[in-house]
């Protein structure tokens, strides 16, 4: 059984940052691939950014440059540091854990960007 809780969320204006949380606990080891996606009312999820095995990173192409995807392997942490918020970024966001082929998330956290 491994549980994500995700935190950070909340509201804030454009061009601002937030840093999202994502605390995994269970039966996980020390190093997983996780990742967080987001998904807004009519669309479909989609990626944000990952990070897998020795700290390799991927980020989607309309975060690049502004979101930076981090972990605390001691304390089985991921990390979303966003700057430079756009409205369009106003989503809510899951943690992504994978592990022996299976796929786990978190409950969601909503980030709204707007003045």
């Amino acid at each position: 059984q491994v549980q994500l809780v995700e935190s950070g969320g909340g509201l804030v204006q454009p061009g601002g940052s937030l840093r999202l949380s994502c605390a995994a606990s269970g039966s996980i080891f020390s190093i997983n691939d996780m990742g967080w996606y987001r998904q807004a009312p009519g669309k479909q999820r989609e990626l944000v950014a990952a990070i897998a095995g020795a700290d390799s990173t991927t980020y989607g192409n309309s975060v690049k440059g502004r979101f930076t995807i981090s972990r605390d392997n001691v304390k089985n942490t991921i990390y979303l540091q966003m700057d430079s918020l756009k409205p369009e970024d106003t989503s809510v966001y899951y943690c992504n854990l994978c592990l022996l082929g299976h796929s786990f998330w978190g409950q969601g956290t909503q980030v709204t960007v707007s003045s």
